[in-house]
């Protein structure tokens, strides 16, 4: 059995212990997804798919984690430590999913995806580098409807693009528009600006001018 393929999705912080995920094909047939790769003390390794253990409570049956210290049911108090442990101590909280029986193939596989781990790293140094990890035979880009763009944009032009708020689209011809803020601080051709009593308030405001006692708060208010 060959591994024909293997795919990384490298992890935004390189701080984090957990470095990428990967999936490998054998024989260009058969898929495992959600391999790890995580930094350990001896150097980065390859973990297997895997999920937590659990086990059941004794006065309802409900399937709890090994962590848990109350029955997720009932309420009960559980031990929190419950947890089975390795020949080096450690709690066994995890049941690979799919794994390798034996060494060999244990460290083929190890072999193989840490020298696509570091092919991936030196790629996503290059400048257009796209993650292809969650690619499986899609095509990528929706089609447009006859309404839209006659001819789609390249996944390089869509990547390549910039959303740019201090340039707004141009509305068509007609289309009722937002009325522009006008103020001291917002002038607007076109449109009066405020009367001085608004200017007299921002005066007040800087501690330029004081307001009489019929200028205060809630003046005008019935």
């Amino acid at each position: 059995m060959e591994i024909t393929e293997v795919r990384i999705k490298l992890m935004e912080d390189p701080q984090e212990r957990l470095q990428a995920f990967c999936s490998i094909t054998f024989d260009h047939c058969f898929v495992i997804r959600d391999l790890k790769i995580i930094e350990g003390t001896r150097g980065s390794f390859v973990a297997m798919p895997s999920r937590k253990l659990t086990d059941r409570c004794p006065c309802c049956g409900t399937k709890n984690q090994l962590r848990a210290c109350f029955c997720s049911q009932c309420g009960a108090k559980l031990n929190d430590d419950r947890a089975s442990r390795d020949t080096e101590g450690r709690s066994r909280l995890y049941a690979d999913i799919a794994h390798p029986i034996n060494a060999r193939c244990r460290e083929q596989i190890q072999a193989r995806v840490m020298q696509a781990f570091a092919e991936e790293q030196v790629k996503a140094t290059l400048p257009g580098y796209v993650c292809t990890y969650d690619d499986y035979g899609e095509d990528g880009f929706a089609t447009l409807d006859d309404s839209e763009l006659a001819e789609p944009i390249t996944e390089r032009e869509f990547r390549g693009r910039t959303l740019r708020m201090d340039s707004p689209e141009p509305s068509s011809a007609g289309a009722p528009q937002p009325m522009p803020r006008s103020g001291p601080h917002f002038p607007v051709p076109g449109l009066p600006r405020e009367s001085s009593r608004d200017h007299d308030w921002v005066a007040a405001a800087n501690g330029d001018r004081e307001l009489s006692p019929d200028e205060g708060f809630g003046t005008g208010v019935m």
